[in-house]
């Protein structure tokens, strides 16, 4: 994790779910973007888990986190469930987590997204909803021309109208997570919980109201209802200890790298896990430019857990960033040995080795996380650096194209696909992919 650090559809669509994330706006139209950190992401599925095979959608849904402090959760597909980095640190318990996990699950689950996403069209005659939700959408319901027909510039008020559940879609994802977090013997009473945060918002000005209370109505009938539906299930969970360290590494880690480091320092003690807490110590103090304890401490972590494949991905993180560049090598390598399948790791260790003068193993170890996850910008920053490194022109310029589309730049985009167009066998995949930029930015302009 980094400190508050398209194409037509034959691009994955997890990298058009990446462009929406990217663009999504707040009523101050600030934008926000992932956080991409393989130690959470991981933190994130082992909560997710029981949660989604209890609710029939099994290992296909990812959890993702927003880098953005107000308190939201939403979905804008089948496969992603999106969470603000602000909603993760205001809650006290997994299952206060869990159960807005369970809740966002239910609305997919019980076909909620399908019949918005059915109705694009008429949400889109209100206002346009921008590239990245059309071609999310698209890629939901297989209709391109949904992609091809919505123009640029994301509007928080469209957004909200797009994310926004009607009250009886509520009533039934309520239902329903209660339903799943039984199932899977997690105390329900965590529903309850996250909706005591949101009573009374709904007599504030809805400019003042949480994102999350915008999207997800709430009055005090559903609380009211969600008591009922919960007391029904009352003594049928069961203790979740590793669920409790899972969270507290979580939201320790996000914490450490957003708040101040002085309230890190303060709180480390307060994680009852001694690796959570050294973990917590290591990244205050690499915030402060202190290396050397900052290595201290997560060689402790690594210590109390010599087989964490992430306490070295973050070990390494720490020494490329003090410029111990080898050294961030053979952390990322024994990451990459403990988790050969995770693609923020390889794209770690691929970026390590670049700054050793290594691009063409760092090129095996991209393309490889590129494989396997297209929602990493800096992953194809790096990927374009190695072609050049290794004499291949014309997938540099494809994957600066690929980088700019996904910050939704796509002037700039097209500029490097068209280069990567006369530099591309003819016909080859490389080739279309760079032609589907350059056809999206051609649809965008005709839209202006």
């Amino acid at each position: 994790m980094t400190a508050p650090s398209i194409t037509a559809l034959r691009i994955h669509a997890v990298t058009l779910v990446t462009l929406l994330a990217l663009l999504i706006t707040t009523p101050m139209a600030r934008a926000v973007s992932l956080i991409r950190d393989p130690d959470i992401e991981y933190a994130l599925s082992r909560m997710a888990a029981p949660i989604l095979t209890a609710a029939g959608l099994g290992g296909n849904v990812k959890i993702l986190l927003v880098n953005d402090n107000s308190l939201n959760a939403f979905v804008v597909d089948p496969q992603h469930i999106f969470i603000h980095t602000g909603m993760i640190m205001r809650m006290e318990t997994p299952e206060m987590l869990q159960a807005v996990i369970a809740h966002e699950a239910a609305h997919i689950a019980n076909g909620h997204l399908t019949r918005r996403i059915a109705n694009l069209d008429s949400a889109r005659t209100a206002s346009t909803l921008g590239l990245a939700l059309a071609l999310a959408a698209a890629a939901a319901s297989g209709r391109g021309d949904v992609a091809a027909g919505v123009a640029l510039g994301t509007q928080s008020s469209a957004l909200r109208q797009f994310l926004a559940h009607t009250r009886a879609e509520e009533a039934s994802a309520d239902q329903s997570a209660v339903r799943y977090m039984a199932s899977a013997g997690i105390d329900p009473a965590g529903a309850v919980d996250v909706h005591q945060l949101f009573v009374g918002q709904e007599l504030l000005n809805v400019s003042r109201q949480d994102p999350y209370m915008r999207s997800h109505p709430l009055s005090r009938d559903r609380v009211r209802a969600m008591e009922r539906f919960v007391a029904a299930y009352t003594g049928k969970s069961r203790p979740q200890p590793e669920m409790d360290y899972w969270y507290d590494r979580a939201r320790s880690k996000i914490t450490a790298f957003m708040r101040p480091t002085k309230w890190t320092l303060q709180r480390a003690s307060e994680s009852r896990a001694d690796d959570v807490r050294h973990m917590r110590l290591a990244v205050a103090y690499h915030r402060q430019q202190n290396s050397s304890e900052a290595l201290a401490h997560i060689n402790k972590a690594i210590a109390l857990r010599p087989n964490d494949a992430y306490y070295y991905e973050l070990k390494g993180q720490i020494l490329l960033e003090s410029r111990q560049f080898q050294s961030a090598v053979t952390a990322y390598r024994k990451a990459a040995e403990l988790e050969p399948r995770n693609p923020l790791i390889l794209g770690g260790l691929g970026r390590s080795l670049l700054t050793v003068n290594r691009p063409k193993e760092a090129l095996k170890h991209l393309e490889n996380a590129r494989a396997r996850d297209f929602r990493n910008a800096k992953l194809l920053r790096d990927l374009g650096s190695a072609y050049a490194q290794t004499g291949q022109p014309g997938m540099a310029s494809l994957a600066t194209a690929e980088r700019y589309a996904l910050a939704n730049r796509l002037k700039d985009a097209d500029i490097h696909a068209q280069r990567a167009l006369t530099r591309l066998p003819r016909g080859s995949s490389a080739a279309r992919r760079a032609q589907d930029i350059v056809s999206a930015a051609k649809r965008a302009q005709k839209k202006k």
